[in-house]
């Protein structure tokens, strides 16, 4: 049966931990802390991607939402290797990422994993690469899409920037087929990046390296979240 899903509070910031070394094990924590104060300090919504290892101990030691970066559509049982949606969600996660282009999913593959996961009330955060894509994973119904360019991802210049009509082409096309927040991604740094990506009509930013890299990582967390209105 299908469980009741609550929205969670937009403009949001998420930040990917990727595998970076200054995100994993213990420093997964202690960036997952600093996160949750950022939150707690702005009043804005803050969610957070771990690794499937580190799971259970961040979303035990948080308030803020724990998402997997990634998770398999196949059921439990005989499945060696896959991530299931009911061992995430066991281990203490509200969502996942899907479909993150360091993660491509199939078409068939990512609209199955998106039902899954809503059927267990497991927040779903899809990735796409441009505007067509972005209309075709909202026919998915997830609860969130994100947009990055992947040739920004991990850059210094934000989607923002160097390519606004990509934002707002895809809250357009996204919108002509569902009512689903749009978030942004890829070069993000600054307030005026986030501000900018608002502007043009995303409800959040999805960041990674801007924030897990930064020599002050609570620093980039709480300029970014001045530029959420």
């Amino acid at each position: 049966m299908s469980m009741p899903y609550k929205p969670l509070k937009t403009p949001v910031l998420i930040i990917n931990f990727k595998t970076y070394k200054e995100s994993t094990g213990k420093n997964a924590l202690k960036l997952a802390l600093l996160a949750e104060k950022a939150s707690k300090k702005t009043g804005k919504q803050v969610m957070i991607a771990v690794q499937p290892t580190d799971l259970r101990m961040v979303a035990g030691k948080v308030s803020i939402p724990v998402l997997a970066q990634h998770a398999d559509p196949e059921p439990q049982g005989a499945h060696t290797g896959s991530v299931s949606p009911e061992a995430l969600k066991d281990a203490g996660a509200k969502g996942t990422l899907l479909n993150h282009s360091e993660k491509k999913l199939s078409d068939n593959v990512l609209s199955e994993a998106i039902r899954r996961c809503k059927e267990l009330g497991l927040v779903t955060v899809c990735c796409a690469t441009n505007n067509t894509k972005a209309a075709k994973v909202a026919s998915y119904h997830p609860h969130m899409v994100a947009v990055e360019p992947p040739e920004l991802i991990g850059g210094n210049v934000s989607v923002s920037q160097a390519s606004p009509e990509v934002v707002e082409k895809s809250v357009k096309s996204v919108l002509r087929v569902s009512r689903i927040p749009v978030l942004c991604g890829a070069g993000i740094h600054t307030t005026k990046d986030v501000q900018d990506s608002v502007r043009l009509g995303a409800k959040g930013v999805l960041v990674a390296s801007g924030v897990v890299k930064a020599k002050n990582p609570y620093k980039e967390m709480i300029a970014m979240l001045e530029g959420l209105v």
